[in-house]
């Protein structure tokens, strides 16, 4: 974790966002040591430390404007804060059925751009999508028997984009949430 990248999310208050498990920054460190425990590379790591800073489809809160890009470039690189703009980017609604596909259509809810994701855009997604959901199940009962049967669906599906470590760690968390 880069301490700049750290200092942002301090700044931006993400420490005291109420998140399931505690709070925002508390999330946001557990998915960025879970996608590093499966092994993910560093640029992934990284997004995954800060996937919130835009703001997601399900999580509305920002912590930094669009217009600001260039501070979280300075802070992780370029190809970590494509990857965060890509998953904050998602109309989940439009793109998640096609994920797998490789012809599905992106739907970016910031611009409403259309597009066709490289398969490895398509599988960092995955990834990222998992560890942040996973995190979420596996700290919270509620969350797990409310949603768990609708992840464990969605990440079987996705299954051909996920890494073997996140398909253990899927069927270890919710696996639980069907029986």
């Amino acid at each position: 974790m880069t301490a700049e990248a750290l200092a942002i999310l301090q700044a931006a208050g993400a420490e005291g966002i109420e998140h399931p498990g505690g709070t925002l920054m508390a999330h946001l460190q557990r998915v960025s040591a879970l996608l590093a425990s499966w092994g993910a590379r560093s640029a992934l790591v990284s997004a995954g430390l800060c996937h919130a800073f835009y703001g997601t489809d399900g999580f509305p809160v920002a912590l930094l404007d669009l217009g600001r890009r260039a501070e979280l470039v300075e802070a992780i690189g370029v190809e970590a804060e494509t990857l965060v703009y890509f998953y904050a980017s998602c109309d989940r609604k439009s793109s998640y059925r096609g994920l797998t596909d490789d012809r599905g259509t992106f739907v970016d809810r910031f611009t409403g751009t259309r597009m066709v994701p490289s398969l490895e855009a398509r599988q960092d997604f995955a990834e990222l999508t998992a560890a942040n959901e996973l995190d979420i199940a596996a700290i919270s009962p509620e969350v797990r028997t409310r949603y768990g049967a609708d992840l464990l669906e969605l990440f079987t599906r996705w299954r051909p984009l996920l890494s073997g470590s996140a398909w253990e760690h899927c069927r270890s968390v919710l696996g639980r949430a069907v029986h």
